[in-house]
C-alpha cells in the first residue's frame, strides 16, 4: 500500500475518533465510532479490500494501546485490553463490508448502510455471546438465544445513534478535508 496524503488523513481521522470518543463523559455502553470507522473503511478502499479490513483494526488497535497504557499509569480507570477483543476486531471488521457502497453522495446508501452494520453486528455479537456460554448463563436453546438477545438490547439503540453520529463526522470531515477524494 502506497501511503498518500488521502490514507493517512483517513488513518489519522480513525484513530483521533477511536480515542476521543473514550473521554466523553456519562457516555452510555453500546455508544462507540468502531462501526462507523469500519464502514468509513470500507467506503475509502472498497478496491483494496484487504485495507478496509485492516485500517479500522489498526485505529482500534492504536487506541486500545493507548488506553492501556494509560490505565498502566493510572491516568485512565479503563483498560485498553479486555476479554474477547479479538472476536470484536473480528466483527468490527466485518461490518466494512457495508462501507463497499457508500462511495457516492446517495443518502439512502448511507442510511441503509448505518443501519444495516450495526444491526448485524448486534445480532452475531449476541449470537457469538450465548453459543460461547448462554450469555449471563442463558440456556442454549431458542428461549436462552432470545433471552440474550433482550440483555442486549438497551445496547443496539446507542450502536445505531453513534454509527450515524460518528458516520457523519467520519464521512464529513474527510470531505472536508479531501474534497476530491479517490476510492483505492
Amino acid at each position: 500500500m502506497r501511503l498518500n496524503k488521502q490514507i493517512i488523513i483517513a488513518l489519522v481521522i480513525m484513530i483521533a475518533t477511536s480515542a476521543l470518543y473514550r473521554v466523553m463523559p456519562g457516555r452510555p455502553y453500546g455508544f462507540a465510532p468502531q462501526i462507523a470507522i469500519a464502514l468509513f473503511g470500507g467506503s475509502l478502499f472498497s478496491k483494496q479490500k484487504q485495507y478496509a479490513f485492516l485500517l479500522p483494526i489498526l485505529s482500534m488497535f492504536i487506541s486500545d494501546l493507548l488506553y492501556q497504557v494509560l490505565f498502566i499509569y493510572h491516568l485512565s480507570p479503563m483498560e485498553g485490553f479486555y476479554s474477547g477483543q479479538l472476536l470484536n476486531y473480528v466483527l468490527i471488521a466485518g461490518t466494512a463490508v457495508f462501507g463497499f457502497g457508500l462511495q457516492n453522495n446517495k443518502v439512502s446508501k448511507f442510511v441503509i448502510g448505518f443501519l444495516a452494520a450495526p444491526t448485524v453486528y448486534f445480532l452475531v455479537s449476541n449470537f457469538l455471546v450465548w453459543a460461547q456460554g448462554g450469555g449471563y448463563h442463558h440456556a442454549l436453546n431458542m428461549t436462552g438465544l432470545m433471552q440474550t438477545m433482550v440483555d442486549g438490547l438497551p445496547f443496539y439503540p446507542y450502536s445505531v445513534a453513534s454509527t450515524l453520529v460518528f458516520g457523519g463526522v467520519l464521512f464529513g470531515s474527510f470531505r472536508l478535508m479531501v474534497p476530491q477524494y479517490k476510492t483505492v
